[in-house]
């Protein structure tokens, strides 16, 4: 056998892949065509193993990147039904290969299967355009890009991901070349700082390959947010060479103008891309707004927005003209004198206009671009606008090619757009909901969502919230004093970790914020406060060490141990106590610890030296408010001290500034967060609790949406038009968004086959309970006397075997309805689209024999048995409604409802000896509404339950076979402008 160095190896393989393109084809056919300038090389599939056994890293990250690109591939024609990122997928792609079995496991080893989320699409048709081909075909700006993500370290699995996430926006898009002038609107729904800039600038590059010549991106209110979103595209799209236009870096006088040059220490790590991209067979890329100048109204503006045509016969979306054409890309403001001049000179260069391909990216959508005026006050036929709102919608009517894309991580505003208004931006054609991307810290790391620990059995291993969230305060009372020590003790260790090996980059900035009022009074009291403290904290004194040295042993020494054992991490407090000495130091500098946030001008934040990018180290402390709360991203931030409270859910998750990536230093963030806080006149609201109200009602819209996007019989479930119904409020002061974002839309059926149905809203109305109770009476009566013993087996959230028991009885499915039917809920018609599919499976839509009812029994020590509704004594369930909820919050217990589930899918497996595949299961509880033990107590008398105390509460899971032909699992009925004075529009006429 002939022997073959790493060097030749790595130049047949990737030679033998890109001769393949985007299929994987038969590999060894191509490394011989590829090996004819190696005669004598080793082809055999032995060697390959064995040098991707021995660590070959260079041949093991090209696999890792063609392997995990081919996994990704959504419905390849190659790749039959398999989804991707499965198992299944990658053994058609190994069999494609003809590889061995060997060679198959030992790649699977080397790259294992990303198995991540894809996102979310919903959509109306369209027609494809963006084939695989055409992509790999015009892909210079999008592979600089590429290039530029693996230089800073991103994986080949986020590679991917992004790479399928940005093709799913760009695919639905106008074709540029295409004849027909079209404009599509869609919205791109992320998470609160968690990387929807990387997916817009992936859009932009793609698009840019694909024709588009004009991309405007709309990048915050203000220059400071502007200037991060330009060169955050200068760095990694437009490149070195497109900014330097010509210029010569050694020659000083050349560079007049050109920004970053000089300034800026990140300039070597802008994109280089060899040389002027015209010269090397593509197109330049020409900026109209830089780092410090947003668009201004000059004759230059205005010539550079003209267009040189090859064939000046053909119009400018003609393929012989737009694939030498510069493109031309503008950050601006969201400010109405910039837009307003933007559209002026647009005006004066009109006759280009009706062909050319532009793009329009909408950063936080929204922030200023929703239309809030009052439709009452508009004159018939006639839509007014405020102000942004009426320049982008002029922005769409000068260029009628363009394309607009909003990105959001709250997209309740833009969904209750009015979806009859032509020139409004409602994302009539496509909504997007990008997949949690890996390593990012959101509302789930901070709560225990849905968690089957007990509350008294979670520790800083199992709790998300024992682990990362601390109260406001303590016995002792404000615990400012403790967060601040927090910022010093974190601080110390990530100088402690970059000096035991683990990069320091992650490290360059740490910041802490402090969040409690819109009032900038109360911005410069708190700063006044905290600079006061920090100079009486006495961090080297010895008082000062044993309170670190006393959060170290009982808060981040055993977090770390139990969240972070793959980091180093010092011994004992006196390890670590050198590096708090130069932790404070840092944090101190300049003798000011805290900065305050909270003017609203460039100027004000241009003095702040707040630009991270720029900035060599922020180690400080940031107060402010509401300038806190929107696009202005705090690099480093480890420590929050947060009481600032709003009444709209989408405010509220933008306050969420500690949301985000925070690698090497996860298990070192802290967030004090105020619980039970005033609110209000007579009320008051736990900010905690609200957070995580928003995280359901955010995670119920994602988890529909996902659901919703399967295709049936080649149609979409849903169109966008039909998107506001899904939205869900957990919390009835907690509004999804502002009230003049807000349109009426109504849900009619929602079908749940094999899913659990479970309403929170009942009434607690005395006389309205006592007779939804007595409703129930026939169906309690079929309970039988002795109880049955359920048991869920061991699971990822228990190592043990779980049991309980419970009374269960059988009941006809139309018993059932008749007393659902004769419920009164505590908002009228809200369990009427439920309802409306259950009516239905009685043969009509698919037959629901009977229903087993389970009521669970207590542990004996904790229950209290009472007759309800002269039924055989049940157990009674406390569940406490809190101040200004109208809802419980979730019913059944998880044992309870896995137990259910198990049931269902067992009998849909036809496994289950219990029930039949046309049976659903019923949960039943009793609840009694209190907060202490007493209050159930005070319900029964004799062991009878007061009927007018007891709230029948249920959950329902229909059998999975309860579902239609179609295979729909939504109606909708919308009010839609342009169908105006009829009552109802029909789901079809939306799309």
């Amino acid at each position: 056998m002939t022997t073959t160095s790493s060097a030749v190896l790595l130049d047949v393989h990737t030679s033998a892949l890109a001769g393949m393109g985007s299929l994987p084809r038969t590999f060894a056919s191509w490394a011989r065509l590829a090996a004819e300038v190696y005669p004598d090389a080793d082809l055999s599939e032995e060697l390959f193993r064995s040098h991707l056994l021995n660590g070959d890293e260079a041949l093991t990250a090209l696999w890792s990147r063609h392997l995990t690109a081919w996994d990704f591939v959504e419905n390849p024609p190659w790749g039959g039904s398999t989804p991707a990122r499965t198992d299944e997928r990658r053994a058609v792609i190994y069999e494609h290969l003809g590889f061995g079995a060997d060679v198959c496991k030992t790649l699977d080893q080397a790259v294992p299967v990303a198995k991540v989320p894809g996102a979310t699409v919903i959509t109306k048709k369209f027609t494809p355009w963006y084939t695989a081909e055409r992509a790999a075909a015009r892909s210079f700006y999008w592979t600089a890009y590429e290039r530029k993500l693996r230089e800073k370290g991103w994986s080949e699995a986020a590679i991917a991901s992004l790479d399928q996430a940005s093709r799913a926006v760009v695919e639905r898009l106008t074709d540029p070349e295409q004849l027909t002038a079209r404009q599509a609107k869609g919205l791109v729904v992320g998470y609160v700082q968690s990387g929807k800039t990387a997916n817009f600038t992936g859009v932009a590059a793609k698009a840019i390959d694909a024709g588009y010549r004009l991309v405007i991106v709309l990048g915050g209110t203000l220059n400071l947010l502007r200037a991060q979103t330009q060169r955050r595209l200068d760095m990694e799209l437009i490149g070195q060479e497109n900014i330097l236009r010509g210029a010569e870096v050694s020659d000083i006088d050349s560079l007049v103008g050109v920004d970053y040059v000089g300034d800026d220490e990140g300039w070597p790590d802008f994109v280089r891309h060899g040389a002027r991209p015209s010269t090397l067979g593509a197109f330049d890329i020409e900026r109209l707004t830089t780092r410090d100048n947003d668009y201004k109204s000059l004759a230059q503006g205005i010539r550079a927005l003209e267009f040189e045509k090859r064939v000046p016969t053909q119009p400018l979306h003609d393929p012989a003209n737009l694939h030498h054409a510069a493109a031309r890309i503008l950050v601006v403001k969201k400010n109405k004198s910039v837009l307003t001049k933007l559209v002026k000179d647009l005006k004066q260069i009109h006759g280009i206009l009706g062909e050319l391909p532009a793009l329009i990216i909408d950063d936080e959508s929204d922030q200023a671009s929703v239309n809030t005026s009052d439709p009452k006050k508009w004159e018939r036929g006639s839509t007014e606008r405020t102000a942004i709102n009426g320049l982008i919608s002029k922005l769409l009517g000068l260029l009628p090619r363009a394309q607009y894309v909003g990105y959001t991580a709250t997209p309740f505003a833009n969904v209750f757009i009015d979806p009859g208004d032509d020139m409004d931006l409602f994302p009539s054609d496509f909504l997007i909901s990008l997949p949690r991307p890996a390593g990012y810290m959101g509302v789930q790391d901070f709560h225990d969502l849905n968690s089957p620990v007990p509350a008294d059995q979670r520790t800083y291993a199992n709790s998300q919230e024992k682990a990362h969230v601390r109260g406001i305060y303590d016995s002792t009372g404000d615990r400012l004093q403790e967060a601040m020590d927090a910022f010093v003790l974190s601080g110390a260790l990530k100088l402690y970790r970059a000096d035991h090996g683990v990069s320091d980059a992650a490290f360059r900035h740490h910041t802490m914020l402090a969040h409690q009022s819109v009032r900038q009074d109360d911005h410069a009291d708190l700063a006044l406060r905290i600079n006061t403290m920090w100079h009486q904290a006495g961090y080297s004194s010895t008082a000062g060490h044993e309170r670190l040295a006393a959060l170290w042993e009982t808060d981040f020494g055993p977090v770390s141990a139990a969240q972070a054992g793959d980091l180093p991490s010092p011994s004992s407090y006196e390890e670590l106590r050198p590096y708090v000495h130069a932790a404070r130091q840092r944090i101190g500098s300049g003798g000011q610890p805290v900065i305050v946030v909270n003017g609203d001008t460039d100027r004000y934040f241009a003095q702040l030296d707040l630009d991270f990018d720029r900035t060599p180290n922020v180690w400080k402390i940031l107060v402010g408010g509401t300038k806190l709360s929107r696009g202005f991203t705090v690099e480093g931030l480890t420590v929050t001290y947060y009481r600032r409270t709003t009444q709209q859910a989408d405010t509220l998750m933008q306050m969420g500034r500690w949301f985000g990536f925070r690698p090497g230093y996860r298990d070192l963030v802290r967030l004090y967060i105020g619980r039970e806080e005033p609110f209000g006149r007579d009320k008051s609201v736990d900010l905690y609790e609200a957070y995580e109200a928003v995280c359901r009602d955010e995670e119920t819209f994602r988890e529909q949406l996902a659901q919703y996007a399967e295709l049936v019989d080649g149609k979409p479930q849903v169109t966008p038009v039909e998107i506001p119904p899904l939205v869900a409020q957990h919390l009835p002061w907690l509004k999804p968004s502002a009230r003049n974002k807000m349109f009426n839309a109504e849900l009619v059926e929602i079908r749940s086959p094999g899913r659990p149905i479970e309403p929170a809203s009942y009434p607690l109305t005395g006389s309205v309970t006592k007779r939804n109770t007595e409703h129930w009476r026939p169906l309690l009566s079929a309970l039988a006397p002795e109880p049955v013993p359920f048991n869920n087996p061991p699971d990822s959230s228990s190592p043990l075997s779980r049991t309980f028991t419970a009374l269960t009885g059988t009941v006809a499915h139309g018993d059932l309805l008749s007393v659902l039917r004769k419920l009164e809920w505590d908002r009228p018609r809200y369990f009427d689209p439920h309802l409306t599919y259950l009516q239905q499976l009685d043969g009509t839509l698919a037959r629901v024999d009977d229903w087993v009812l389970i009521s669970p029994r207590l542990a004996s020590g904790d229950r209290v048995d009472a007759s309800v509704a002269g039924s055989i004594p049940l157990s009674l369930v406390r569940r406490s409604i809190q101040d200004g909820k109208s809802s419980f919050g979730r019913i059944a217990s998880m044992e309870h409802r896995t137990a259910a589930q198990r049931l269902i899918n067992e009998a849909a497996a036809g496994g289950s000896t219990l029930i039949g595949p046309r049976t659903g299961v019923a949960l039943l509880y009793p609840v009694v509404e209190g907060r202490t033990p007493e209050s159930v107590q005070a319900a029964v008398h004799n062991g009878v339950a007061d009927p007018s105390k007891v709230v029948m509460a249920f959950t329902l899971i229909p059998p999975r076979s309860a579902t239609s032909g179609d295979r729909r699992l939504v109606r909708f009925r919308a009010k839609n402008s342009r169908y105006e004075g009829e009552a109802t529009v029909p789901s079809e006429s939306a799309s």
